[in-house]
């Protein structure tokens, strides 16, 4: 293993490693992760004993196991605490397991996005952890507050700094959402493909709108939902972040005029299909719907982490109940990209399909 990385084993957990605190002078914080050996031999009490230390845990905590095979009946409780587990042998199945080629470089390679953004990174594994069994509105309120939070943090500020300042995107030159009847079937279209069906305020309000419909009309059986152009969604338009008048403003907003709460209503009505690339909210608001539909080649990033920030139009809620807060981590803290065989065989989406 790397020994740029601070790796403990379970017996570690239990004498108390990651209970140092996390902040030393100047509220800078600590060794935001540390690496659990999960090849160590442990028996069942030993690992109850490490896991219930890993929840109450501040740190990140990240397990790593090489040992080919399912995972023994104690470990597999174990790594049930941690916020993710990278192992070269997976069961797709195992929403526990991230599936990797070389563990060494997998760990280096989360360990340097945490380190580039530790406030997301800490912030993110905290919000999937309170979140996981929370109702969805409620989920999405705790999701909305913490990036508030992110909004005033270093990391953002420097993202934008970066970004260099942007005007605001131009209105729409057509109807940025098509909504049409058919039946007893609600066909949805995010039209700005110009921009990549960017989740900008406009596609967002005629998003919000269509689906109100279906709330108010009960015989509105199915809802389809689809982008046009050469990609489903390119999630939220850079050009409008940091835009927002005040923090409060921006946190009604996502929650209470946002589109995430609204499929989750309805999900077991939608449909939703989805081609090209699907990026932050791009997947987020999908992933609430009852059924995906991914076309061949679709490809599925969180990227909001390497922003300062974390997801904020749903996708620490729907995400993880798709494929499990430790994958879902994993994705978010690093940002990589998911191809449609791992999307279909970890359950982000229900089918591959050319239809459109």
């Amino acid at each position: 293993m790397d020994t740029s990385q601070t790796v403990i084993t379970p017996q570690d957990l239990i004498d108390g490693a990651a209970d140092i605190p996390l902040l030393t002078d100047g509220a800078v914080v600590d060794i935001p992760m540390l690496v659990v050996d999960l090849d160590a031999i442990v028996d069942a009490g030993d690992a109850a004993r490490a896991a219930e230390r890993a929840r109450r845990a501040d740190r990140l905590l990240v397990g790593v196991r090489r040992i080919p095979g399912p995972l023994p009946e104690p470990v597999a409780d174990l790594a049930a605490g941690l916020d993710t587990t990278l192992a070269t042998d997976t069961d797709p199945a195992d929403r526990r397991l991230v599936g990797v080629p070389d563990p060494d470089s997998a760990v280096a390679e989360l360990s340097d996005a945490v380190q580039a953004n530790v406030h997301a990174a800490i912030v993110l594994g905290q919000v999937l952890r309170l979140s996981e069994d929370l109702p969805v509105p409620k989920a999405i309120d705790v999701e909305s507050l913490a990036y508030s939070t992110l909004l005033g943090a270093p990391g953002f500020r420097h993202w934008l700094e970066q970004r260099g300042p942007r005007p605001l995107p131009p209105p729409a030159p057509q109807e940025p959402v098509l909504v049409r009847r058919q039946a007893e079937r609600l066909l949805i279209t995010l039209n700005r493909p110009e921009r990549r069906n960017a989740y900008g305020a406009e596609v967002r309000d005629g998003l919000v709108e269509a689906l109100r419909l279906a709330v108010a009309d009960d015989t509105i059986t199915a809802i389809v939902l689809d982008g046009a152009g050469p990609s489903f969604s390119a999630g939220g338009d850079l050009d409008e972040f940091g835009t927002t008048p005040d923090l409060a403003t921006a946190h009604l907003i996502r929650t209470r005029a946002g589109a995430g709460r609204l499929v989750a209503q309805l999900a077991d009505r939608v449909e939703v299909r989805v081609h090209g690339n699907c990026v932050g909210a791009g997947i987020e608001v999908p992933a609430f719907a009852g059924r995906i539909v991914a076309a061949p080649g679709t490809v599925f990033r969180l990227p909001e982490v390497s922003m300062g920030l974390i997801p904020g139009a749903g996708g620490t809620v729907s995400v993880p109940r798709r494929i499990g807060r430790w994958r879902a981590f994993w994705m978010c803290a690093t940002g990589a990209a998911l191809d449609t065989d791992t999307a279909l065989s970890w359950g982000l989406v229900n089918e591959v399909s050319d239809r459109r």
